[in-house]
């Protein structure tokens, strides 16, 4: 198997003004990974993006994509990715078909039947002009384009966010599933997201930034190993008890939430003590780590 990281980021710098976008980012994915890159709006992914793609150009640092340099390998860079932006716009003029065939143009490559399938799963019409689609539609649309050339790479920016919630569990159950399991192991995925939990079951691995920094790169399973959520009822209201390490602590009359850093068995023996009349543990999901990051961004070794 190709060894050669299919993206790496090394201390990317990106400033408009005096204003750091991204400011030292480093990051790695591995072929065939699903690997999730969120953030808050703002935190700098899209450029980021932007820079692997060479829309923008790094201000310090460097990036590389399937090893080669996006801005002196354009050409070889952009012939085995797709992506899909934030926002997409068609020429108005172009049906569906019309455009399907023009995205079709610039590949080597197009899978026929995926394309046909994926028009009956979306519902398009393929003589529905772009001026007469919704956002979601074009959406779908881009999607479509995105998948049918199979390429090594997609980058997908906020790929499902115009999509009504039925579409959004198809695309990500079947369509990625679908695109990777073709070519196992050799396909990758990169999306930035704020839905994370519609990816929940897909990310292999992830990175959560916040002002253009990271702040925790993790694999997905070792993230949910490390990371859980102890509830406790207690008979009475319980004084406040010293939980050393802990990532957070909600208390509701007798019942208490605890977020644990990788120190669970340690707090649930210390929480026994205390003669809990229940006590359950569970891992938490991505999105609650997302939403947990910056408390742990300050406890991590």
């Amino acid at each position: 198997m190709n060894s050669t990281p299919v993206i790496e980021i090394k201390n990317l710098h990106r400033r408009y003004g005096k204003q750091d976008a991204v400011n030292g980012l480093s990051l790695t994915v591995k072929p065939g990974r699903c690997y999730g890159f969120f953030g808050r709006n703002g935190a700098g992914k899209t450029t980021t993006i932007k820079c692997l793609l060479n829309l923008l150009r790094p201000t310090s640092g460097t990036v590389r994509v399937f090893g080669l340099d996006p801005q002196k390998d354009e050409v070889a860079v952009k012939s085995r990715i797709a992506y899909v932006p934030d926002a997409v716009a068609f020429y108005p003029w172009m049906t569906v078909r019309d455009t399907l065939n023009y995205l079709a143009s610039f590949r080597t490559n197009w899978n026929h039947d995926i394309e046909a399938d994926l028009l009956k799963r979306f519902g398009l019409k393929q003589d529905q002009k772009a001026t007469s689609m919704s956002k979601g539609q074009k959406t779908q649309l881009a999607l479509i384009g995105a998948i049918c050339p199979e390429p090594e790479l997609l980058i997908l920016d906020e790929p499902t966010s115009g999509l009504d919630p039925i579409v959004r569990r198809e695309f990500n159950e079947t369509v990625i599933g679908a695109y990777q399991s073709g070519d196992p192991g050799s396909r990758t995925v990169f999306v930035s997201t704020h839905l994370i939990s519609e990816f929940e079951g897909l990310i292999d691995e992830f990175t959560i930034i916040e002002q253009g920094r990271e702040l925790l790169t993790m694999q997905a399973d070792a993230a949910r190993d490390r990371f859980k959520k102890i509830r406790v009822r207690f008979a009475q209201p319980p004084a406040k008890f010293d939980l050393p390490g802990v990532l957070n602590v909600k208390q509701s009359g007798r019942e208490v939430e605890i977020l644990a850093n990788g120190t669970s068995d340690e707090l649930i023996a210390k929480l026994k003590t205390y003669q809990p009349e229940e006590l359950q543990t569970e891992s938490l999901t991505l999105e609650e780590i997302f939403v947990a990051s910056n408390h742990i961004a300050k406890t991590k070794s």
